[in-house]
């Protein structure tokens, strides 16, 4: 692959990763220096939209929740028009193209109208979210397996679904989950978690704006809406959220004031160490 140039007619879906542009891969970089237009997210970060080529058009079709949004056969029609007519095209996606992000069906679409297309990875914000927070996924002594899951779902119930089939791993991600915040974690309890079991809520994670709640997983939707958590806003349950305090490293302010709001922010998680919230069991973390 010729890292050097793009393609004419070509569109590339680039992940964006998940805030922080330090984090976006040098080959998403590189094309989106050459595009020609750049149709971009909602949670793609103003610092990696302003790495595009400076004459490049720029285009928001993001969705944006309730509020007025670029509906997906729009979009994947301005992909299609812009190639036809010649143009470098990047399809600018938050995170990964492929983990959540539509862009199975976008390529689908594409691959459809005999349009040219790539795949640039990007880094998801499911491992990164947390590794900025401190909050290792996965961990020898504590998690061996990772269900990751969305809380945005087009049919009715089906976040539930997902969720109740990932509350046996270790470690449950949750992405874009603050307004299903209480229906994720009954979820997870109505499915054998216990409520005891550690959870943190992140906000803007990776970015100068990133707020971290921890509570448990029976107290995490107060303490998150005491907070005033804003979207976007990732989940994490399961014993390796413990891990933060000894491992978070990032935290965009540094003054007094910022430190006693984190403080504040961050619910100490009170009663016996347990491993998986389910069994009772101590953790291999207590003798750390």
């Amino acid at each position: 692959m010729d890292e050097a140039s793009v393609v004419a007619g070509t569109v590339y879906l680039v992940g964006a990763g998940p805030g922080d542009p330090g984090l976006l891969t040098r080959r998403g970089h590189r094309i989106l220096q050459q595009c020609d237009v750049v149709l971009f997210d909602a949670l793609v970060s103003p610092e990696v939209i302003a790495l595009a080529r400076p004459g490049a058009t720029r285009m928001d079709v993001g969705k944006k929740g309730h509020g007025r949004s670029a509906l997906q056969p729009d979009i994947e029609a301005l992909m299609v028009a812009h190639a036809r007519g010649g143009r470098c095209v990047v399809r600018l996606k938050g995170g990964d193209p492929f983990l959540f992000g539509r862009g199975s069906e976008e390529a689908d679409a594409l691959a459809a109208a005999g349009i040219p297309f790539e795949i640039v990875p990007g880094v998801s914000s499911a491992l990164a979210v947390p590794a900025y927070a401190g909050i290792p996924v996965t961990d020898r002594r504590l998690a061996s397996s990772l269900a990751i899951v969305t809380a945005a779902c087009a049919a009715p119930g089906a976040a539930e679904q997902s969720i109740a089939r990932a509350a046996g791993a270790d470690t449950v991600v949750v992405l874009m989950g603050l307004s299903a915040l209480p229906r994720v974690t009954s979820a997870l309890a109505a499915h054998g978690r216990s409520e005891v079991t550690p959870a943190a809520a992140i906000s803007a994670g990776t970015t100068r704006r990133q707020r971290t709640v921890v509570a448990t997983l029976g107290t995490l939707a107060s303490a998150a809406r005491d907070a005033a958590l804003t979207s976007p806003v990732l989940i994490v349950v399961g014993d390796v959220v413990r891990m933060r305090s000894r491992l978070a490293w990032f935290e965009p302010d540094t003054d007094a004031a910022a430190g006693r709001r984190e403080r504040d922010e961050t619910i100490a998680i009170r009663g016996p160490v347990r491993t998986d919230g389910r069994t009772g069991n101590r953790s291999p973390l207590e003798a750390l």
